[in-house]
């Protein structure tokens, strides 16, 4: 072996305690237990949980500072245990939506990332269906499009009838269709009620988008997804409600899925949005007393996975008198693996496995990555990470995302990430990033489908 880890070793099947994990060639070669092979190094992480790369399947690293924003956000991927990104179309200053800016991403990927990147692409208002099949060809894992309409230009709704027509497009694919989803006309309702009504902190944030308006938005994209045959899926659900009609259409025999992030998960405008403000502003909101119900779903298995949602924008995109013009989204990178662990070991739930099952497993299986990605297992690409038990106080301050600001700033995690290993080689060493820009790849989708 090139290198022998030991530790708790989380598989797919089963957690091994004081077990090894053998790789060579950049691969996993040998797990076991008792007396390891022989190996030129060996890492003893005795203790410490050893769990496969994070596949994070929700981040906005160009949504600032453009493709070169892959560096900071995959070097931030990196020390946070996260081996492969699953990055959203919307760059700055155009989103990836034909084959030449897909060439562009891929080569400032090539270039410029620290970790393993797959793609989403999307769909401009009144752009025709022809760009698809070739978007797909060159290996993008997903596309998505939304409701409402942030910008004009960068993040644009798309309509019904369009969107209907790229559901006939990728009907006959197992490329899923992701939605923003929120109804355009009651949120701007909404904002406009609180505003005349002088509600301009966080605790108006939840109500001025109403769960209506996510679900109806949902409801709609399932229907006209339905339709089409197509794969259906909500990109963050902020209550349990949505994966309950995510559920029904699925039982109907329905490709329908949704997706939650781990704010949602963790934080609580009643409890947390004093402090925070817009620092915890996102869209859909973070819902007061939702917490305990998306938990539920995950563990009646209706959550396809969880991710971060990551947002490369800085602090100044925040600061504003008002919840209303203070930009949304949160960087998360380096808190996504430590805040799931977190939170699911303080419900009593088994935190290792659960962590690696939503945010390494059932992410690779979706996007079409299984079983080159997110698993422990024999042949599969050596990205591991060493998640070491212990009470770890998050800073910011020392992130590696070139933002230095976090909801999550002074939150107690059961942990914190080690080692981070990109296919065999050490790439975090627990406080440095040891490997370069350029050794992360573009990763294409491969033949797994989440419906096979």
């Amino acid at each position: 072996m090139d290198e022998i880890i030991l530790g708790h070793i989380v598989t797919p099947t089963e957690t091994i305690e004081n077990g090894w994990i053998g790789m060579r060639d950049g691969v996993i070669a040998a797990i076991g237990a008792g007396k390891p092979p022989a190996a030129t190094r060996t890492t003893d992480a005795t203790g410490s949980y050893i769990l496969p790369g994070v596949v994070d399947g929700q981040t906005h690293a160009g949504s600032c500072r453009g493709l070169p924003g892959i560096e900071s956000t995959t070097r931030s991927a990196i020390a946070g245990g996260i081996t492969t990104i699953v990055d959203m179309p919307y760059d700055n200053p155009a989103p990836l939506n034909n084959q030449e800016r897909l060439a562009a991403k891929i080569e400032a990927i090539e270039t410029s990332a620290h970790c393993d990147v797959a793609l989403y692409a999307t769909v401009m208002p009144g752009q025709g269906i022809d760009d698809i099949a070739p978007l797909v060809e060159g290996g993008v894992v997903a596309f998505k499009i939304s409701s409402f309409e942030s910008s004009p230009t960068r993040f644009p709704r798309i309509t019904a009838d369009q969107t209907h027509a790229i559901f006939a497009a990728l009907s006959g694919t197992d490329i899923p269709l992701g939605l923003h989803n929120e109804d355009q006309e009651m949120v701007r309702a909404g904002i406009a009620a609180a505003r005349s009504a002088g509600r301009e902190g966080i605790a108006a944030h939840s109500d001025s988008r109403p769960i209506a308006a996510e679900l109806a938005a949902s409801a709609a994209f399932l229907e006209l997804g339905a339709a089409s045959g197509a794969h259906a899926h909500l990109v963050h659900f902020s209550t349990a409600r949505g994966f309950q009609l995510t559920e029904q259409y699925r039982a109907l025999g329905h490709r329908a899925t949704g997706e939650t992030c781990v704010h949602y998960l963790v934080l609580d405008p009643q409890e947390h949005g004093p402090a925070l403000g817009a620092r915890m502003k996102v869209n859909p909101p973070i819902r007061p007393n939702a917490r305990d119900g998306l938990w539920q779903e995950i563990l009646d298995g209706r959550v396809a996975f969880v991710s971060s949602d990551h947002s490369s924008w800085p602090i100044d995109n925040k600061n504003a008198a008002s919840i209303f013009d203070a930009g949304a989204g949160v960087p998360g990178l380096e808190t996504l693996l430590p805040a799931f662990f977190t939170e699911a070991a303080r419900r009593g739930l088994d935190a290792p496995r659960l962590t690696a099952a939503q945010l390494s497993e059932r992410p690779a299986r979706f996007f079409g990555l299984w079983p080159r990605k997110g698993a422990l297992r024999i042949g599969a690409d050596a990205d591991i990470v060493i998640f070491t038990p212990g009470e770890h106080v998050w800073d910011s301050a020392h992130a590696h995302d070139a933002l230095n600001w976090s909801p999550f700033d002074g939150h107690r995690f059961a942990g914190r990430v080690t080692k981070t290993y990109l296919r065999g080689d050490l790439a975090w060493d627990g406080s440095a990033i040891v490997n370069t820009p350029g050794r992360g790849a573009y990763v294409r989708r491969g033949d797994t489908c989440w419906f096979h």
